[in-house]
């Protein structure tokens, strides 16, 4: 349904409890003499490497800090550490050691000192150290977990981030009922009772701020209200760059969708929030009140912004806040408008009306001008934008300059000192540091984490391809090839239909459905970016809502076809997989390929529209995509939908089929998966079912990582590459 979503909670993703004081980790990253002689990419080897990630540029630009989180395959978790990069020399520095979790650093505004989060003393902290080196001391001494944090510049205060019971809001009855303790139920008399991959028990995410004297935090204070019933960061993904210091550090601002229950469930409404530390005061700075808010814009004057409003920035004097924000009530995948809010005037500025593409990961250079990342042709660039003057209207916005190019994902990027640091990405690389230009864009590798692994593996070659599609579009597909590919031979092929349905099918690194990896076992790799993806302007994208058994449906039969005309695709040996949408797009396709695949994989896929609506918690996206409800029998868009449901074509199907969930999915809950289980079964087709108890709508453990590829290239393997 929505893009991946990266669960930080250290549980989820093997990394050791948070509550219990950890232990060393012994890294498991050294390939055997059995793999170097294989030179082969396999599941196991995939687990050995190391996950690159946060970044960040001291304010001088001369040093870089960052982590890189190891896992032990055996022990069935990871951990992670701090390094320190110094940009003249390229030498680098381990900071911390493997007997603890070490995360999200942050500089002070003088370089001198690092701050993160750390397990070190059994739960998670907010801690400091030098940057020169010694030893971490801890700023924070809570009984609960740290969730993320920020310094403001002058050093004297520390928001953070906490789960909180909410009076009045329980909804366990062992909480409700004090003297039946052992009593488990859940009872609630409103929507949402679950997210994603959790129960509503009344606890929330909120934000709090403390001062800071002396490098220790005192307690703080919740701004959001301790009666407050919603999370600050927003559910579900609970992303701490929604909350932004201002430069003097005297107000912060941050995301919170103020609503519970039924409204939860059917908006998107999330708004920009600034709390004043003199006066307390918060103010909500994207809904309009008396003389307070106007909006700059050709359209959608004095607009309530009813849709998505996130991640504020503060400019570098403080004047602006610029945020990203969906026009679209109840549409998660509208366009991310790039705003400017004016904190003088109240005045909110549309910066991109004639960009068709999002704004993402935005940051100021100066006070005149932005640098984003946004989705371009299947891939992900560096834009920077030239600001209009403070009284200019919205006709005078120039567009952004497309600073980067090539086939590569930009994810992040960290600016300081006239430096510009990114972490990228291809099919063929996982995440490494580059820096970037400013000028002409051009990247220049600095990491290489994964060096010793790349030099003893083979991988395949990515080639782009644009296929004609059925209203005679043309529609980017990315094919990939086995390593020591030999056009003279035939290779078994396997169509990838992405998720989403609103996300890109980009040059990314996934340690869950990767290419490379695929490749390697000898298939082709087919991955067309359909009708509904992004990166390929605002029509492209919005076609898909309303008609999923559409356009895009044509679409990935016009790339498999036309990959299936080459001389090295066996047309006898071809396959098709998928998660979330994809997995809907599975089971659909089962019951119109016309024998074109021998076999199928489906993973936490939709397959009874009905029955979906009744079990999934975020209603406004399935109001959106369906068109409505399955009752509003006056409504074509959602009965046209409806009648197109994936079960109803159950009877056409005649292929074997795997069918993956994971038991703590609530987004396609896995009774979707047991659904279409049983009626492949039914029906006489061979069908395999692997439900993760301890997994949601990814596959993150690395135990169960490695079952899931077994299970996956078993399957292809046996039903596609040894077809007859």
């Amino acid at each position: 349904m929505k893009k991946f979503f990266l669960l930080m909670a250290c549980t989820v993703l093997g990394l050791g409890s948070c509550t219990e004081r950890p232990r060393p980790l012994e890294i498991d990253n050294a390939l055997t003499a059995e793999e170097i002689a294989a030179g082969r990419f396999t599941p196991e080897v995939m687990w050995k490497m190391g996950r690159l990630g946060g970044s960040q540029l001291s304010p001088d630009g001369k040093w870089l800090v960052y982590t890189v989180t190891y896992y032990n395959l055996g022990e069935n978790r990871g951990v992670t550490a701090l390094y320190l990069r110094d940009m003249a020399s390229g030498e680098v520095r381990q900071l911390t050691d493997h007997t603890s979790n070490n995360t999200s650093p942050a500089w002070s505004a003088d370089g001198r000192t690092l701050y993160f989060l750390s397990d070190r003393s059994g739960t998670q902290q907010v801690w400091r150290m030098a940057a020169a080196g010694g030893e971490p001391q801890q700023v924070t001494a809570f009984d609960a977990d740290v969730e993320g944090f920020g310094v403001n510049k002058p050093g004297d205060a520390i928001w953070y981030v906490q789960t909180v019971a909410v009076p009045g809001a329980e909804k366990c009855s062992a909480d409700l009922y004090k003297d039946m303790p052992r009593s488990k139920a859940h009872i609630y008399d409103d929507l949402m009772a679950r997210h994603w991959n959790y129960w509503d028990e009344g606890r929330y995410r909120h934000l709090f701020i403390a001062a800071l004297t002396d490098g220790k935090a005192a307690e703080g204070v919740d701004i959001v209200g301790a009666d407050a019933a919603w999370d600050v960061p927003t559910a579900p993904y609970f992303d701490t760059a929604e909350i932004a210091w201002s430069n003097a550090g005297d107000r912060l601002a941050y995301t919170c969708k103020p609503l519970a229950g039924t409204d939860y469930a059917l908006s998107t409404d999330s708004d920009i929030f600034v709390y004043d530390r003199a006066s307390g005061r918060t103010v909500n700075i994207c809904k309009p009140m008396e003389g307070r808010v106007r909006f700059n814009a050709m359209v959608h004057r004095n607009t309530p912004f009813p849709g998505y409003d996130k991640y504020p920035v503060w400019s570098p004097d403080d004047r602006y806040i610029a945020f990203r924000s969906m026009a679209t009530p109840g549409y998660e995948a509208d366009k991310e408008r790039l705003m400017r809010y004016d904190c003088r005037t109240a005045e909110i500025t549309d910066l991109t009306p004639s960009f068709d593409y999002h704004a993402t990961n935005v940051a100021w250079a100066d006070d005149r001008t932005l640098w984003f990342i946004a989705p371009m042709e299947g891939t992900y660039q560096l834009c920077r934008l030239a600001l209009p003057a403070p009284d200019a209207t919205c006709g005078t916005v120039d567009l952004p300059k497309v600073v980067t190019s090539g086939d590569h994902d930009i994810n992040a990027f960290t600016m300081a000192g006239g430096r510009i640091v990114a972490e990228v990405t291809t099919m063929r690389m996982a995440t490494e540091q580059f820096e970037v230009d400013p000028a002409d864009g051009k990247l220049t590798q600095l990491s290489a984490v994964n060096k010793e692994i790349y030099d003893h593996i083979r991988l395949g070659t990515v080639e782009k391809r644009w296929v004609e599609t059925t209203d005679g579009k043309r529609m980017l597909t990315w094919v990939v090839l086995p390593p020591d590919f030999d056009p003279a031979k035939k290779y078994p092929t396997l169509l990838f239909c992405e998720g989403g349905p609103q996300s890109v099918v980009s040059q990314a690194w996934s340690y869950r459905w990767n290419f490379a990896l695929m490749a390697s076992q000898g298939y082709v790799v087919v991955a067309p970016n359909r009708r509904g993806v992004p990166s390929f302007g605002q029509e492209w994208l919005e076609q898909i809502s309303g008609d999923y058994s559409g356009q895009n449906i044509r679409d990935y039969l016009s790339a498999i076809d036309d990959v299936a005309r080459e001389p090295w695709c066996d047309r006898d040996r071809l396959g098709c997989v998928g998660a979330s949408y994809g997995g809907y797009s599975v089971y659909f396709l089962a019951g119109c390929h016309q024998k074109r695949f021998k076999a199928f994989i489906a993973h936490c896929g939709i397959f009874n529209f009905e029955s979906m609506y009744g079990q999934t918690e975020e209603l406004f996206f399935i109001n959106h995509d369906y068109g409505g409800a399955y009752w509003e029998k006056d409504n074509p868009t959602a009965m046209r939908s409806y009648a197109n449901s994936p079960h109803k074509f159950v009877d056409r199907w005649d292929t074997p089929i795997l069918i993956v969930t994971g038991e703590y999915d609530f987004r396609i809950p896995y009774t979707q998966s047991l659904e279409a289980f049983t009626a492949a079964r039914l029906h006489g087709i061979p069908a395999r079912l692997v439900a993760f108890e301890d997994e949601a709508h990814q596959v993150f453990k690395p135990q169960n990582s490695v079952v899931w590829n077994r299970e996956f290239f078993g399957w292809l393997d046996k039903y596609v590459k040894e077809a007859r």
